[in-house]
């Protein structure tokens, strides 16, 4: 797997990249892929992701975490075309820092927590799961739930 971390600085010091790490991982153990995967992961805050939301989306509004699949196709547009290399190119998410600490204050949980089941939503989508009928949404929820489950009780250390 090559993942591509970026945190912005303010952010930096309340997050630890191998636990981001961990819950892309085992989001992706979910799935048997053919291939090795690549994707980014940037923790931002509001601003960048209300314009990201506002440019991509139409919703001039801030968010808790943006999905960009770079396999997702609409009817008028053709499927973005992939380097030969090898690896299954999956897109990016995008987590606002400050929106999932409210998110943590309102659920009453911690940050970390919070912020791992972003990464796990975020990557699930990547994988082609969605929310948009009752029956996806049940199950995107209860995977979501078990790789939330084994990122927190495993917390170990991710080399890398």
């Amino acid at each position: 797997m090559r993942l591509g971390i970026q945190i912005d600085q303010k952010f930096r010091r309340y997050l630890k990249k191998d636990r981001l790490k961990q819950a892309v991982e085992c989001s992706l153990s979910t799935q048997s892929l053919a291939s090795e995967v690549e994707l980014g992961l940037l923790i931002t805050d509001d601003e960048t992701v209300q314009k990201l939301n506002r440019e991509y989306r139409s919703l001039d509004e801030t968010t808790d975490v943006l999905s960009f699949a770079l396999t997702e196709k609409s009817a008028d547009s053709l499927p973005f075309i992939t380097p030969p290399d090898g690896f299954l190119h999956l897109g990016e998410v995008v987590i606002s820092y400050p929106q999932a600490a409210r998110q943590a204050q309102e659920n009453n949980t911690e940050i970390d927590k919070e912020v791992a089941l972003l990464v796990i939503h975020g990557t699930l989508h990547l994988l082609g799961y969605d929310h948009d009928e009752p029956k996806r949404e049940q199950e995107m929820r209860a995977l979501e739930e078990r790789v939330l489950s084994e990122v927190a009780g495993n917390p170990r250390s991710v080399k890398g």
